[in-house]
């Protein structure tokens, strides 16, 4: 039996990717694991946001996809569907006390995150079903939605990004930024 080298492999892996042809993946469209699997690395890197907050964490796992020279908000994203909020599978939250969105209490858990765009304000929904591809949404399965805060970015921003801002033992801001639009959502102890 051979042993094929690190180095070697490497190399077939770098010319199997210059072979292979770049087909852009869209956020929202409809997809399978499998059809994703090729690019998600390289289009739609894996991300983590983390906070301590109320003597507990919380993470978001999620895929950061670019705008890549497309409209984003209200095209690519339309307004008055439900958003992944990232790419390839869906965005889980991951929270070891219980707190509130907004106005919404969160238990101890994981969950999944979207959002619903609109021109006029968007929602935070939390969803308790788990491990699903982030097109698969079920609102039978919502925990609850709340309102989310906009404001707009001074200049665009080419990578979708989940962050954890303006922290106190108490609180936090969990901002989504993408293209032109920061939209976020104060996170309380209840």
């Amino acid at each position: 039996m051979h042993t094929l080298s690190p180095r070697f492999v490497a190399a077939l892996c770098c010319v199997g990717l210059l072979l292979s042809p770049a087909m852009p993946i869209m956020a929202q469209a409809p997809a399978t694991p499998a059809a994703d699997s090729s690019t998600q690395a390289t289009s739609s890197p894996p991300a983590t946001a983390s906070v301590t907050l109320a003597g507990g964490t919380i993470d978001i796992r999620y895929s950061r996809p670019s705008m890549r020279g497309r409209k984003i908000i209200g095209d690519l994203v339309p307004y008055g569907e439900v958003w992944r909020t990232g790419a390839n599978p869906a965005t889980t939250l991951i929270t070891s006390v219980p707190l509130k969105f907004g106005n919404l209490t969160v238990p101890a858990g994981n969950h999944t995150l979207y959002t619903l765009p609109s021109p006029n304000g968007w929602q935070l929904i939390i969803n308790n079903q788990t491990g699903q591809w982030g097109t698969e949404y079920h609102q039978e399965q919502d925990l609850g939605r709340t309102p989310m805060q906009s404001k707009p970015l001074s200049s665009p921003q080419e990578v979708m990004s989940i962050s954890f801002e303006n922290t106190t033992p108490s609180s936090t801001e969990l901002h989504v930024r993408w293209e032109n639009t920061d939209e976020y959502i104060v996170i309380t102890k209840p």
